[in-house]
């Protein structure tokens, strides 16, 4: 792992300013000051998030359309089919739009492509399988956004289309009944970080809502925070507002399925957190679609008998052991690779494949390497002819950028701003990676190749009291855009351990000024060979809060330390 610059973010007149008027503790006020949040009105917005700020969905262009031509649908009982994509954000949106369409009496079915057959996105294939199914509206979720040839196609066909989306549109949008995406330039909608659940949940609130039904939409809220972590979206705005409630919505389940998954990832006598969904339960859902299951994860939601979600869910453990075990033999494998060729030291971005590895899980795989190594990884996998990939990047590289710069080696690709992929034919790698690396050569600089933690304040041990916590709560859900806040304690005295748990993770007590808390550094097993009884260090750490039947504990995740 490359060694990191520690930069301390100043404070300055307005966090002052909100410490006074809000009366919180100071470092919490600088923390808000550090995200953006410099007047009384934004942080009280942000510390007090309402449902009721949420905007109106009709902002989006085209839902007046959506609206009427789905009643019109389930007036008339037409068969509608939702086409959903395969992965946490994509199962989910087709469970929450199926039961909603249900629970106003539509006629609705679904399909989704398999991730290894079919890969990603409606294709013009997948039309002969809908007109067997009898569908004459399809409603695209989480995809659909590039189908201008399968929309025309479906419309010479009688079929109608809505598509519902959050990706980057082509150069031209499918001309269909309704587009709603809010990163379209012109969809008039104020928030464009939706994660498909997002857009998907907009729909079923302006649905609902024309059929008088308002008390049912906060109950999709559970299902929308899952989608939402799961898809690394940005928790900024009404991303925020879904995940704060959606979380404590998952404290109170009724729905048998969700209720047997969250009890299996052993989470039914505490409090879920965010890492919680993005960890433990999205996975597992996820499994099924990275592993071609994913009719698994979808009848879960709607089993309503014990021992057949009982089944269902020890069928997602069983994939999710299996996606495990393939992940970290190929981390193993593409790890060794980049250390005994130096491709680290040789390239801006990492390029690596291999016909072994699994399309399923390549792209968690680089998540880990581009961490590890701080720098943009794609990671392909070969079948046949065919290279498969899929990759990931750091804050300042936008890999979607380099990939449409290399659109005329590839057969297709797509992605968002840091998660990205694509397909091309294998004779064509040595273009893609000779086009990459020239543009990761022009567009990296050796700057952004440098690991730096951003360091929020410095805190003292004695500083973390009742008050200080009963505030910090107020700062989570923590993710993509609003980052758990990193703290530094200066001259902390090792006091027990250190001790190295599942031969990965290092563990700890810690002092500072006669304060003592658990230090955990998780996946740091290097930090043994420089931790010792009654050592000093200066720590970076995040406040981790585990709650478990009705108590709450705080230890110390390392983020970094220094002697």
């Amino acid at each position: 792992m490359n060694s990191a610059s520690w930069i301390i973010k100043p404070g300055g007149l307005e966090a002052d300013r909100l410490h006074e008027e809000l009366r919180i503790p100071p470092v919490i006020a600088r923390i808000l000051v550090n995200r953006g949040i410099k007047t009384l009105e934004e942080a009280r917005r942000f510390l007090f998030a309402d449902p009721r700020d949420c905007h109106d969905p009709y902002l989006l262009k085209g839902m007046d359309r959506a609206v009427e031509r789905i009643r019109r649908a389930v007036h008339d009982g037409e068969k509608i089919l939702i086409f959903g994509d395969y992965d946490v954000d994509g199962i989910l949106s087709v469970v929450m739009l199926l039961r909603a369409l249900g629970g106003i009496g539509g006629d609705a079915d679904y399909f989704i492509p398999g991730r290894l057959t079919d890969g990603y996105g409606i294709k013009e294939r997948h039309l002969e399988k809908i007109r067997e199914m009898g569908a004459t509206l399809i409603i695209s979720v989480d995809c659909g956004i590039k189908a201008v040839e399968f929309v025309r196609k479906a419309r010479s066909a009688a079929i109608d289309m809505i598509i519902t989306d959050h990706h980057m549109p082509g150069e031209t949008l499918p001309d269909c009944v309704a587009v709603l995406d809010p990163v379209v330039e012109d969809s008039g909608y104020p928030d464009r970080n939706l994660a498909g659940v997002g857009v998907t949940f907009k729909l079923i609130e302006a649905l609902l809502r024309a059929e008088g039904r308002e008390a049912d939409i906060p109950h999709y809220l559970k299902l929308v925070c899952i989608g939402t972590v799961a898809d690394v979206v940005e928790l900024k705005g009404e991303n925020r507002i879904f995940v704060k409630f959606g979380m404590e919505g998952l404290n109170k389940v009724s729905n048998d399925g969700l209720k047997s998954l969250i009890d299996a990832c052993g989470l039914g006598s505490r409090r879920i957190s965010e890492g919680d969904l993005g960890f433990r339960i999205g996975p597992r859902i996820n499994a099924a679609g990275r592993l071609g299951q994913t009719d698994l994860a979808v009848k879960l939601f709607f089993s309503r008998d014990p021992v057949e979600t009982g089944l269902l869910v020890k069928e997602l453990e069983k994939l999710n052991s299996i996606r495990q075990k393939t992940e970290e033999k190929i981390l193993g494998e593409a790890k060794n690779k980049i250390i005994e060729r130096g491709l680290a030291e040789k390239y801006r971005c990492i390029i690596l494949g291999s016909e072994d590895w699994h399309r399923g899980v390549i792209g968690i795989v680089a998540s880990k390497l581009k961490d590890f190594f701080h720098r943009p990884v794609l990671l392909f996998t070969y079948e046949g002819d065919k290279a498969y990939c899929s990759g990931r990047s750091i804050p300042d590289v936008p890999l979607i950028e380099f990939l449409n710069g290399c659109s005329d080696i590839l057969t297709s690709f797509g992605g968002h701003k840091y998660a990205a992929g694509c397909t091309l034919p294998v004779a064509r790698m040595a273009d893609l990676k000779d086009k990459i690396n020239k543009l990761a050569e022009a567009q990296i600089n050796q700057d952004m190749l440098t690991r730096r933690i951003n360091i929020d304040a410095p805190l003292n041990f004695t500083e973390i009291d009742s008050k200080f916590i009963e505030t910090y709560r107020l700062l989570s859900p923590f993710g993509v855009g609003n980052s758990r806040p990193l703290f530094m304690a200066e001259q902390v005295e090792v006091r027990g351990g250190p001790f190295l748990m599942k031969d990965k993770h290092v563990k700890f007590l810690a002092s500072q000024d006669g304060r003592f808390f658990e230090v955990v550094g998780w996946e740091m097993p290097e930090a043994m060979k420089k931790l010792s009884l009654g050592r000093k260090i200066d720590l970076v750490f995040y406040i981790n809060l585990n709650e478990y039947l009705g108590e709450s504990r705080v230890n110390l995740f390392m983020e970094d330390f220094r002697p």
